[in-house]
């Protein structure tokens, strides 16, 4: 587990006191830190709040372990639960996960061996949940605070010429110049007209549906009144390419991207994404691979070139980075990554020099 990422907080619900001593030991020897231990449904349900995850025995004194894991799904933010089962006991361990558990492990020798794997794994998609979260609101936070100086700009630019001329030709009428009867009925005149384009923007802004951007000054922004469709990003670190089928992860990765500055395309056809990456100077191409799974391709159908110039990640659904590494990643991460130190490796990783490869052609 990264230094740098939270000790889950873990209650064990179980009535065997040896079970509990071995599971105290194995949670604490991997760095987990210390659990909270009860040993009854009801103690369980009284204890839940406030916990990450949930080891739950199936055989407790008052309760199944199946109906307090249905309790504890029907609180709000309910912890990760993870079914502890009797060795052998499969049917019970699939109805537990089509009932909502995360995972389940079995009371044997593989314990020991299985449990820090399971721990880690939940530990890792909860924080891919809570990233997910935090980069939605953050990405909104920043998206608002944009288009309130893109407004803020555009009001000061389109509102401030007809407000100086109306204020003006106020000050010629009120300071009591001598003027001709034509002269002040054109200044009146003015002063109208100015109002009245004023109104005319604020009608505009009031009826807006889409925003398009246009540049005011180099660096900054503002909204284009004339026309509608969407803004054209500005790129910061560049372009990053994604080959992720599934929709969730997707969604995770394209946030975490974006917070960090990249701008993000999401493709679904392998054999064109070395094509795209190549014309569009991508920076990054992020894939998700087989690892190592038995007729899985190590990058997800993709084939990179040898003389690329971009940085290829590869999010491994297996435990082996090395089919993704003899296929051309630059680096292998486990599914599921922790999004706490992803940011950081991605930043990190578009800026290293990209190293030479010999050409295809020889060349």
């Amino acid at each position: 587990m990264p230094e740098s990422a939270p000790h889950p907080r873990i209650l064990l619900v179980d009535d065997d006191p040896t079970i509990a001593r071995l599971v105290a030991r194995i949670v604490e020897e991997v760095g987990f830190g210390r659990i909270h231990h009860v040993t009854t449904g009801r103690d369980a349900l009284s204890a839940v709040d406030g916990f990450d995850i949930v080891l739950l025995d199936h055989h407790l004194p008052d309760a199944e372990g199946l109906d307090v894991l249905d309790a504890i799904h029907a609180r709000p933010n309910p912890p990760d639960v993870v079914l502890i089962t009797a060795h052998g006991n499969e049917s019970l361990a699939a109805t537990a996960l089509r009932r909502g558990a995360d995972d389940y492990v079995a009371k044997d020798a593989s314990l020991k061996e299985i449990l820090p794997q399971i721990l880690e794994r939940v530990r890792r998609n909860r924080e891919l949940r809570k990233a997910l979260v935090a980069a939605e609101r953050d990405l909104v936070r920043v998206e608002r605070l944009a288009a309130i100086g893109e407004m803020t700009v555009t009001l000061h630019h389109e509102i401030n010429n007809p407000l100086m001329s109306a204020t003006a030709d106020l000050e010629l009428l009120l300071a009591g110049h001598e003027m001709t009867a034509d002269e002040r009925r054109e200044a009146l005149e003015g002063i109208g007209e100015s109002l009245r384009r004023i109104r005319d923007i604020v009608r505009q802004i009031g009826s807006l549906r889409e925003v398009n951007t246009k540049t005011y000054l180099p660096g900054m922004r503002m909204v284009d009144l004339e026309s509608s469709g969407g803004s054209t990003p500005v790129t910061s670190r560049g372009l990053a390419l994604l080959l992720v089928p599934e929709e969730r992860l997707a969604r995770v990765v394209s946030l975490l991207l974006r917070g960090a500055g990249f701008v993000v395309e999401r493709s679904d056809d392998a054999a064109k994404l070395e094509q795209s990456a190549r014309e569009r100077d991508a920076v990054l191409v992020v894939v998700v691979g087989g690892g190592g799974a038995a007729g899985a391709h190590a990058l997800g159908g993709f084939t990179p070139s040898a003389d690329r110039a971009y940085r290829l990640v590869a999010l491994a659904a297996g435990a082996a980075p090395g089919p993704a590494s003899e296929a051309g990643a630059d680096l292998v991460l486990q599914l599921p990554f922790d999004p706490g130190s992803f940011t950081a490796q991605m930043i990190r990783l578009a800026e290293e020099e990209p190293p030479r490869r010999p050409s295809p052609r020889g060349d």
